[in-house]
């Protein structure tokens, strides 16, 4: 086990037990040395220490209760008491308050204090190992319950959105049977489509979620240019997709890596998003992508101006099955999925929205070149 040289803070009032701890440890050990409780304590303040050495007879402040305050300020050093008496309401007192790991009798034999010094280190070193141990363990211990409440959340709203526009379908088809008008038919059509719209797109978001938390990453290189064409080019379905002028700018002079499949996450659910919230009687329908690689970075700006986003509803919109607006029947996954696609993929997002005006998302990506 490869481990760091061992860091000890001595105290003692008297200068040639420094000078002689100093001169037997030196060539072993980083020490440091202090005549008094309080400039110890200043000491351990600016720099950690593993163990911490302080003889119990000391003017102003005694080793316990010097050991007692650093308790307060440090207790991850592991502490060892020396003294020249033996006196057992010491020893007591020394473990009730100071909480010392031993104990030890001046004049001190050097292969003792050794022994001790090497003891209490590996203690420090178990101690921190542990440590971090349980850190991780809580970690996962917390994202294994965020998963859970995800999980909880995730199938109470699948069930309810998956039969939603399939009892709309099945609504549909009874009353278009009833009317028997063929002029209504188209009309019906029309609304059995949206449903049929409506469910795919919640599908293909239950498959991004489940593929962005399992999926490893597929780092190849992206070519902005044929990636936003070919999202564009998968709306084309969409009724007012005619009416929006979009305003594509490119700017790439490098090679940029990423990952592809959540790059096209990113993409598909942003100008989605911004082709869906459209004003729907607005006769300048506009939808700016605008990308720019450089210093190893891409940074794309996807903008609309759409009805916006009301200012109460900025801090939520990135929260799974979170709707701001009931304008479009979204699954409230897609903004959701796209953040935690950027968090894998190392970057950044923000968002700009005023209410009636339209909505700006700008992300910020690594180059994994």
């Amino acid at each position: 086990m490869d481990k760091e040289k061992i860091r000890i803070l001595y105290v003692d009032d008297e200068l040639n037990n420094l000078n002689m701890f100093r001169a037997s440890f030196r060539l072993d050990y980083d020490i440091v040395t202090s005549l008094s409780g309080k400039d110890a304590l200043e000491q351990t303040r600016k720099s950690s220490f593993h163990v911490v050495i302080a003889d119990q007879r000391m003017p102003e402040m005694s080793g316990v209760e010097f050991f007692e305050k650093l308790l307060e300020d440090d207790p991850e050093p592991v502490r060892i008491l020396l003294t020249g008496y033996t006196n057992i309401e010491s020893v007591i007192d020394a473990i009730n308050r100071g909480q010392v790991f031993r104990y030890i009798k001046k004049p001190w034999e050097e292969d003792d204090l050794r022994l001790t010094i090497e003891n209490a280190y590996e203690i420090y070193y178990t101690r921190q190992a542990l440590k971090r141990k349980n850190e991780e363990l809580a970690k996962m211990n917390a994202d294994l319950m965020r998963a859970n409440e995800e999980l909880n959340r995730f199938v109470y709203s699948a069930s309810h959105d998956l039969k939603a526009p399939l009892a709309s379908i099945m609504g549909i088809v009874q009353v278009a049977r009833m009317e028997g008008e063929e002029h209504e038919a188209a009309h019906y059509l029309s609304l059995i489509e949206r449903s049929v719209k409506q469910l795919e797109t919640f599908i293909q978001n239950i498959i991004d979620y489940y593929k962005n938390i399992r999926y490893q990453e597929n780092l190849v290189e992206i070519n902005f240019d044929s990636l936003i064409q070919e999202t564009i080019d998968s709306f084309q379905y969409y009724q007012n997709i005619s009416e929006i002028d979009f305003d594509i700018s490119v700017q790439q002079s490098t090679t940029f890596i990423n990952d592809d499949f959540r790059m096209r996450v990113i993409f598909n659910n942003l100008v989605s998003n911004a082709i869906k919230y459209q004003k729907k009687k607005a006769a300048d329908k506009k939808i700016n992508i605008h990308v720019r690689t450089a210093d190893g970075i891409a940074v794309i700006h996807i903008r609309d101006n759409g009805i916006g986003i009301p200012d109460e509803y900025i801090k939520d919109i990135y929260k799974m099955f979170f709707r701001a607006t009931e304008v479009s029947a979204g699954s409230g996954m897609g903004l959701y999925i796209v953040k935690e696609a950027i968090e894998k993929m190392h970057g950044q997002i923000s968002v700009a929205s005023k209410e009636g005006e339209g909505t700006a998302f700008t992300v910020v990506l690594p180059n994994r070149n």
